[in-house]
């Protein structure tokens, strides 16, 4: 009895270590995946959408590949008058009104001259994009936030757009309808801050069940390859949720994600690093999914090294594990 004892204070010493499923399969092209975004047609091609390339364009006929170039959403680049036009990022792409609508950003590192802008299709393949330019959200040194990583969501006859990055962390604007630019009468509002690392952005709804699931990431994100953060501030994937899509996200011990909340999802493990960027939606083969890019450290840690990750997500606690 007392050796069993003895074990078992012994085990609440130990460190705690999360244990992570490593990446599915992905086959065809599946590096240079910086931020993706994944849609599917109905006769069931998946369509994915990434930094880079001036929205590079990929399909597949399964999540889990081949992943084929199709070429670029905006090979011109962007209408909308900013330094970064011809450098597109985040893009985030939704089928409304049946025209899918890629909202992408505008800006350079370091800056908060930044612009959401959209381009629509009627099928989202290369060569059939129209840009429309600003979207009614931008940013400059005077604004809380920094207007980049779009992600669209629509409830109950509303378009909400969540947004941001570094600053103030990310924020939330109630859109028009159709969501071609933001409502100019409403001031956007801040869903996730936390004063101690500021490094935040990439939001993602996604409901499942009673709740609407904020993810977002963590961290160093970038030229990996030049320097690297200290152990446990690298990307990262985190969750809050919420009974309503608009605000009050708390994360796994109640704490709010104004207030420096934020449950981890996904982090570094293994060979897998930095992941985040994320998206997650219902996959109708794979169920809920969350799909990423991240660093294989047996390759290299280059921006353009990044690869195209994802996993199932299981929410059987009511919050989402890998």
């Amino acid at each position: 009895m007392f050796k069993l004892f003895l074990l078992t204070s012994l085990l609440f010493l130990l460190p705690i270590f999360h244990c992570y499923s490593l990446p599915e399969p992905c086959s065809g092209t599946c590096v240079n995946a910086h931020d993706p975004s994944i849609v599917i047609r109905p006769n069931g091609t998946y369509f994915r959408f990434s930094t880079g390339g001036k929205i590079a364009i990929h399909t597949a006929p399964d999540l889990r590949g081949p992943w084929t170039y199709k070429g670029a959403a905006l090979p011109n680049g962007s209408k909308i008058n900013l330094k970064g036009n011809q450098d597109l990022w985040a893009p985030d792409v939704s089928l409304v009104d049946n025209l899918y609508h890629l909202f992408y950003s505008v800006s350079t590192f370091g800056s908060q001259a930044s612009a959401i802008g959209l381009a629509r299709s009627p099928s989202m393949d290369a060569g059939t994009w129209t840009d429309l330019g600003a979207a009614g959200i931008s940013s400059d040194a005077t604004k809380r936030y920094n207007a980049i990583d779009p992600n669209l969501i629509y409830v109950n006859g509303t378009y909400h757009m969540s947004f941001g990055s570094f600053w103030d962390g990310i924020f939330q604007v109630e859109m028009n309808s159709p969501p071609t630019t933001a409502k100019s009468n409403v001031q956007p509002t801040q869903i996730v801050h936390n004063s101690a690392e500021s490094a935040m952005e990439g939001p993602a709804l996604f409901r499942y069940g009673e709740y609407y699931y904020l993810f977002f990431s963590k961290g160093q994100c970038c030229g990996l390859d030049r320097s690297r953060p200290a152990a446990g501030k690298e990307y990262r994937i985190m969750v809050c949720r919420s009974g309503v899509s608009t605000g009050g996200f708390v994360d796994k011990s109640g704490r709010a994600c104004t207030n420096g909340g934020g449950t981890v999802v996904l982090e570094s493990h293994g060979w897998v690093y930095g992941p985040g960027g994320q998206g997650v939606f219902q996959d109708p083969v794979h169920g809920p999914v969350v799909y990423y890019h991240y660093v294989d450290t047996r390759v290299g840690y280059a921006d353009g090294q990044k690869r195209f990750g994802w996993n199932k997500l299981d929410f059987t606690t009511g919050w989402p594990a890998v």
